[in-house]
């Protein structure tokens, strides 16, 4: 069981602080969104927790606990080689390379690169690691075709396989719903769930969907100019008031009274009741 957690990290573009004073845990067996309105520095957090962005103050550290080791200390994960790292910590990040003249089974396999040796042939705990990630992704009946024929959100899918069979305690994702259509979005989600439920993963995703942060998100850190304006449950998290002050629009949130999750609604301005343009006039 792996916990990756952030205390008090300051960061920035060259000279330009972005992110300031951020702490938030990534726990075992629970999904973390990220949210909050464009650059609002989610994705910088997300990609610093994953050593791809430098920290210019706080740290990230890591612990891995088991039955042979359940009090294990936390180590930073500045300590750990880039082997280490992979072997605990994946993202799923917006930008990536494109792959030509590679199969999906091949690209997939590249997930396997912390547990091999360089140059090394696939062993069978390998070959079972790109089959479950293929298999989870719905990717397996595309597996022998080749990545140029795939459309972009078929292309997703085959990089969240690829980070899947990386079998990491950790598992962040950027926006991993986006050129999804509905059933695939749905299905992204419910994965995560499982990872969570069934694995005990710790998950941390970015999500601009709040709909889809109040369905599968355990824990929500709401972001406002690099800062944490809000962090809990969705329900506490989620409030007309604290929404409405940080996306600057008005926001209705309700408990569905069917599936006991939050909803929120952003209204249209020609569709705004005179009340909520009050709401929003104080707020802001």
């Amino acid at each position: 069981m792996t916990t990756l957690h952030a205390s008090g990290l300051h960061l920035g573009y060259e000279r330009t602080p972005v992110v300031h004073d951020v702490s938030l845990t990534i726990a075992p067996g629970r999904v973390t969104a990220l949210i909050g309105p464009n650059g609002s520095g989610k994705s910088t957090v997300l990609r610093s927790l994953a050593r791809l962005h430098p920290i210019g103050s706080g740290d990230v550290t890591i612990r891995t606990t088991g039955s042979a080791n359940p009090t294990a200390p936390a180590t930073s994960t500045r300590a750990l080689s880039a082997r280490e790292f992979a072997r605990t910590v994946t993202l799923l990040s917006q930008s990536r390379p494109h792959p030509s003249g590679l199969s999906v089974r091949e690209v997939v396999a590249y997930g396997r690169h912390p547990h091999r040796r360089r140059f090394a042939s696939l062993t069978d705990p390998d070959r079972a690691a790109i089959d479950k990630a293929l298999e989870l992704t719905g990717t397996a009946r595309m597996a022998d075709r080749s990545v140029d024929q795939l459309s972009g959100g078929e292309l997703q899918r085959v990089w969240l396989a690829t980070c899947l069979a990386q079998e990491t305690g950790v598992l962040l994702l950027d926006e991993p719903t986006n050129h999804l259509d509905l059933r695939y979005q749905v299905e992204i989600l419910d994965l995560m769930r499982d990872l969570a439920d069934d694995h005990g993963t710790a998950v941390g995703v970015v999500l601009h969907d709040l709909n889809h942060a109040a369905a599968v998100a355990d824990d929500i850190v709401l972001l406002s100019q690099g800062r944490i304006r809000s962090a809990g449950t969705c329900e506490e998290v989620f409030t007309a008031e604290v929404l409405t002050e940080v996306y600057g629009l008005p926001i209705t949130t309700r408990l569905d009274d069917d599936t006991g999750i939050v909803r929120i609604e952003a209204l249209p301005r020609r569709r705004r009741p005179a009340r909520a343009t009050a709401q929003l006039a104080r707020a802001v």
